[in-house]
């Protein structure tokens, strides 16, 4: 694998920022920087309906707009002193392009901003964010138009007992990650588990064992019990102080861009699953929800 992160930028999505949190990361890692400017803009022209001659001047004047976009940003994070090379690609759809381009690289991470979209945009999947998630190989680093702190507060959200990770190695790859990004930017780690308590997944029980009485208290108990187990034995795993581990009761979509504000987050670690069978990764309501409504840079690592 190269020692390289994969930037992309986009004129409407704070490019400046991007490209300076890209420079950032590339600089944690000793890494190179490839930065690369998404634009179709050209691509449209090219089936527009316009006199060829005009489409073509048009065309012309994006290119060097373009050009001296990315030229701007290559003289805005020369302070880092990171090697950067850069590129233009123009094809659409945007996501497949980027795919390629990191298969050809094989990046440590790829670095992208991201806005939020409304339930509609992401029903239909048309967002490149949501193609690169369910398409992407590499680590994907989402990142919004906030100010980093010289000393980054990192969350890794982990849940210990999916289903879809019964092994563990998806769990411990966001806690590796994590703490090595830590250490890196001279951040601070904190460890997240959310579950939902009995009342929120046993309705269905309820309703099928009406004339059962359930010991809810009982249940609960020992439901909590099994999670702050398995976290504590993870961060003892990984000697994560047990200060910086949290469990706490409710629904993920829920709780976890409230901890995010609640702590200042900087960066939450967070994995994406891939369903057996399936070659797209399988991205439900949760994770959809959780990645718009987080208010900070958000670090999606793979699993199987």
């Amino acid at each position: 694998m190269r020692n390289t992160i994969l930037a992309i930028v986009e004129m409407e999505r704070f490019p400046l920022e991007v490209a300076t949190r890209a420079a950032r990361i590339a600089k944690f890692y000793d890494a190179d920087l490839k930065l690369v400017l998404s634009d179709p803009t050209v691509s449209y022209l090219r089936s527009s309906f316009m006199i060829s001659v005009d489409s073509k001047q048009i065309a012309n004047t994006v290119r060097q707009a373009q050009e001296e976009e990315i030229e701007r940003l290559v003289a805005a994070i020369e302070d880092f002193g990171v090697n950067v090379s850069t590129s233009i690609v123009q094809e659409r759809p945007a996501s497949d392009a980027i795919v390629a381009m990191a298969l050809d690289c094989e990046p440590l991470l790829v670095v992208k901003g991201t806005v939020y979209h409304s339930p509609a945009e992401r029903a239909t999947f048309t967002f490149n964010d949501w193609q690169l998630i369910r398409k992407l190989d590499f680590p994907l680093w989402l990142a919004k138009p906030n100010h980093w702190d010289n000393s980054p507060i990192i969350v890794a959200a982990v849940d210990p007992m999916h289903p879809h990770d019964k092994k563990g190695e998806l769990t411990q790859e966001i806690v590796d990650t994590a703490k090595s990004l830590a250490e890196k930017c001279g951040g601070k780690l904190l460890l997240l588990h959310t579950y939902e308590r009995l009342e929120e997944v046993s309705s269905f029980a309820k309703l099928e064992f009406k004339p059962m009485k359930v010991p809810v208290r009982e249940l609960e108990e020992k439901m909590r019990d099994e999670h702050r187990h398995q976290l504590d034995s993870l961060a003892a795993k990984n000697d994560i102080d047990p200060s910086a581990v949290h469990l706490l009761p409710g629904r993920t979509r829920e709780i976890l861009p409230a901890f995010a504000r609640s702590q200042d987050a900087d960066i939450v670690v967070m994995g994406a699953v891939a369903r057996t069978g399936l070659v797209l990764r399988f991205i439900g309501s949760t994770a959809e929800h959780v990645l718009d409504h987080v208010p900070c840079d958000i670090l999606v690592v793979r699993g199987g």
